[in-house]
């Protein structure tokens, strides 16, 4: 059996009651392909209102998780907190949190691994800088990035790996189907000596950075690409057809 194709949608800090709610009835009404599972992330104050809106069957990733269970964390969600909620996924590592905020790959790993142990599913992100590509160090960066999670986690059947080049986020710049594939492909070819064969078979990798209704067409064709996570456009009614990708 084949890796499922998987769709996140990323709202960042974007929305309001109003749009959250014209979002998911959108989601709702529309026709999607029953093959691929539907994620959205909105900000975390609309998870609430996410869940209740959306139909069953689409699920809801909060766009950040903490790896400790409770305490004295200000302004920080627990893994119990978003199960109780009925919020089944987690984004970890966005490079805007990486980057903006400093989260290292040690820390990633941490969250990642208390969302798995708590029962969270996880869109783990990874990606490069455009300095860091320009020299050639895609592979190295991404992998080390990886090598940090398999440090602690031995369970990968709930994470879906979202390579999201930095150039290419929010920029319109999009690495090009061969460039994306070639890294999917070196991510896989890692899964299989790092962690395992059935990993490597089983884990589905997405894409993401500045995805589209014009370019997912073509990156959905290729062998590694398992989908996509979308940022802008997964809060306009085009992220249906991003969803669709796959459907003649």
């Amino acid at each position: 059996m084949g890796r499922q194709f998987f769709v996140g949608g990323n709202f960042k800090m974007n929305g309001s009651v109003k749009s959250i709610v014209e979002i998911t009835n959108n989601l709702n009404s529309s026709k999607l392909d029953p093959n691929v599972e539907v994620v959205i992330a909105p900000p975390s104050l609309y998870l609430l209102l996410t869940r209740e809106h959306l139909h069953k069957g689409l699920e809801v990733a909060a766009q950040n998780v903490f790896d400790k269970p409770n305490g004295a964390f200000t302004g920080e969600i627990s893994v119990n907190q978003l199960k109780e909620s009925g919020i089944t996924w987690a984004v970890v590592g966005h490079s805007e949190r990486r980057v903006i905020l400093q989260e290292d790959d040690e820390f990633i790993a941490a969250k990642t691994k208390a969302s798995i142990d708590g029962g969270l599913g996880v869109i783990l992100c990874i990606g490069e800088s455009l300095e860091q590509r320009e020299a050639g160090k895609t592979i190295d960066v991404v992998t080390s990035q990886l090598t940090a999670v398999n440090a602690v986690v031995s369970d990968w059947t709930k994470i879906v790996i979202a390579y999201e080049p930095i150039w290419a986020i929010g920029t319109g710049k999009v690495a090009t189907t061969g460039q994306a594939q070639e890294v999917h492909a070196a991510i896989r070819k890692w899964l299989a000596n790092a962690v395992s064969q059935k990993a490597s078979d089983d884990t589905r990798i997405i894409y993401g950075g500045s995805v589209s209704e014009k370019n997912c067409r073509d990156l959905a064709r290729q062998p590694d690409i398992d989908g996509f996570l979308v940022g802008g456009a997964s809060l306009k009614p085009a992220f249906v057809d991003i969803i669709n990708s796959r459907l003649e």
